[in-house]
């Protein structure tokens, strides 16, 4: 009886490896198109969107607010559909993400575990309050592998409220695009 459950168990064992491999293979790659057109369209609106973001970080002191705040300009502007891309997600995330870092930070300083313990804790806060939005995250990681404080929140709440209100007067210019899909 103890072999036949162990052949069993063995069995269903490479099934489920096997199974669990499969998903590794991935689908077909279906190749969409470029639209070259609206590819510059986006790239003009990050363009002017991270130049008046930059002017106001660097002019607070916190040039390092600029990447996560960047990633931010490639998602609403190149990617102004998706549901990562609307305002809720954008501004929402980036002032749940960083005050919730800084708290964090404050409570337990700066350390390999606490960078960990904020993105697993940033993800759920964000997924809990709908607000998902992956630059927010790593404004969560800047404020503590930067240590900045308090003050690092105003150029993430500008830079962000900045981002949405360009996007709003800029993609809205052209007919084939909208912004915000949604506001909640």
């Amino acid at each position: 009886m103890e072999k036949k459950l162990e052949k069993n168990w063995s069995h269903h064992s490479s099934i489920g490896l096997a199974a669990y491999l499969k998903k590794m293979k991935g689908t077909i790659r279906q190749e969409a198109k470029v639209d070259y057109i609206d590819s510059i369209i986006s790239a003009v609106g990050a363009l002017i969107a991270i130049i008046t973001v930059s002017f106001m970080a660097i002019h607070l002191g916190y040039p390092m607010a600029l990447a996560p705040l960047g990633a931010s300009c490639i998602l609403v502007f190149g990617a102004h559909k998706g549901a990562l891309s609307q305002p809720r997600h954008v501004v929402g995330g980036h002032l749940l993400a960083t005050t919730f870092a800084i708290i964090i930070w404050c409570l337990l300083g700066k350390s390999l575990f606490t960078l960990g313990l904020v993105l697993a804790l940033v993800l759920i806060l964000m997924a809990l309050t709908q607000t998902m939005h992956p630059p927010a995250a790593a404004s969560a990681l800047v404020a503590v592998n930067n240590q900045v404080g308090w003050g690092f929140l105003i150029p993430v709440l500008l830079g962000s409220l900045l981002i949405v209100v360009i996007s709003i007067i800029y993609n809205n210019l052209f007919q084939s695009r909208q912004y915000p899909n949604h506001w909640l």
